[in-house]
């Protein structure tokens, strides 16, 4: 039998509803193409939702499937769920017949089980991506069929029966981990690099109580001359006359040069913020969010703190303890540096170059 040449590869690429979902997805797009420039490449996503818009933004082909999420609890509407899962799921077929991949990757999300269980009963072989220290539904339905699970957190047996999990980490974005001079990264937000900086984020959305929080701790903050920067995202107000010890903006491109002067970062604990502060090694007050599936923030974040890497703030104790536990940490260099090590004994900076390595074998 002729040997298929790797750069004849084809894959296909599922995942979607958020970020969380589609930029691992695209990364390790970018990681098999940078490699095998010739490999064909097609995303499948649900019909509607961002990864419509994102997936092209990047380069690739995108075909949306008219899926919907799973309601929780009982809903008469989850008839419908199941007959869009099952419409879903016949043209996942056709898309495998007409594509013919050598592969399909499924980064999690109710949007990538239609192709993925599609192609294991078709026998192309299924990759999954599971990012958080708690597996999401559809990537326990993928468990058994699976070639390999990879995974952002240990411990995952309990999840993942079949052992054929890695602990590979998470995709994280190659511009994060740039290292800047701190001397350059405090110019550009016009901070003294001798005095201590707290970096402040809630992603691109923002989050609604790290806001309140560091709103409310303002005095207090600028009275023991702490700089921050302060990511709000998009629907939160600014107040106004913030004084020079505070740079506030909805959006943060250059994501590396508040990690490259920051002193200590104050993040939710999605997995790709917590694989990006393990990576860029800042010392962490994770406030994880308590309106996410099956707490899963919780459990990322206690992946972190346990090893000592960062630590953890209930969201309900956020308004009342954020700033004092923030300015201790500040101050408390030795512990800061202990939480460096820390980080560094758990970072997974590679993590894509793994899991395209992973792939490779099995093809």
């Amino acid at each position: 039998m002729k040997k298929i040449k790797m750069e004849q590869f084809k894959f296909i690429f599922s995942g979607g509803g958020t970020g969380g979902h589609i930029f691992p997805a695209i990364a390790i797009a970018n990681a098999l193409k940078e490699k095998h420039p010739n490999a064909e490449f097609l995303f499948v996503g649900a019909l509607g939702k961002m990864e419509m818009e994102k997936v092209p933004l990047e380069g690739y082909r995108i075909i949306g499937l008219p899926i919907a999420g799973l309601i929780r609890s009982f809903s008469p509407r989850n008839i419908i769920v199941l007959y869009k899962s099952l419409k879903s799921y016949f043209i996942s077929r056709k898309i495998i017949k007409d594509f013919k991949p050598n592969a399909v990757i499924g980064t999690g999300g109710f949007a990538s089980l239609p192709i993925c269980y599609a192609a294991g009963k078709m026998n192309i072989p299924v990759f999954v991506w599971e990012g958080n220290g708690y597996a999401g539904l559809t990537n326990k339905i993928m468990s058994k069929t699976a070639k390999k699970i990879f995974c952002g957190f240990g411990e995952m047996d309990e999840y993942f029966k079949y052992h054929n999990w890695i602990h590979s980490g998470n995709p994280i974005r190659k511009e994060i981990t740039v290292k800047i001079d701190k001397k350059t990264a405090c110019d550009f937000f016009g901070f003294d690099p001798l005095k201590p900086i707290l970096f402040v984020t809630g992603g691109s959305l923002g989050a609604k109580i790290l806001n309140e929080s560091i709103e409310a701790g303002i005095q207090e903050l600028e009275k023991n001359n702490i700089q921050v920067i302060w990511q709000t995202g998009n629907f939160y107000k600014i107040p106004e006359n913030l004084g020079k010890n505070i740079w506030a903006n909805p959006f943060l491109r250059d994501m590396n040069l508040a990690y490259s002067c920051a002193d200590v970062v104050v993040s939710r604990s999605g997995a790709l913020s917590c694989s990006e502060i393990a990576a860029v090694g800042v010392p962490a007050i994770l406030v994880p969010s308590a309106n996410v599936t099956d707490d899963h923030q919780t459990k990322n974040a206690l992946h972190v703190s346990k090893n000592g890497g960062a630590l953890l703030l209930k969201d309900k104790d956020a308004k009342t303890q954020l700033i004092q536990m923030a300015i201790e940490l500040l101050k408390n260099t030795e512990k800061q540096q202990q939480m460096k090590k820390a980080l560094a004994d758990t970072a997974k900076p590679n993590a894509t170059i793994t899991i395209v390595e992973e792939i490779e074998k099995f093809l």
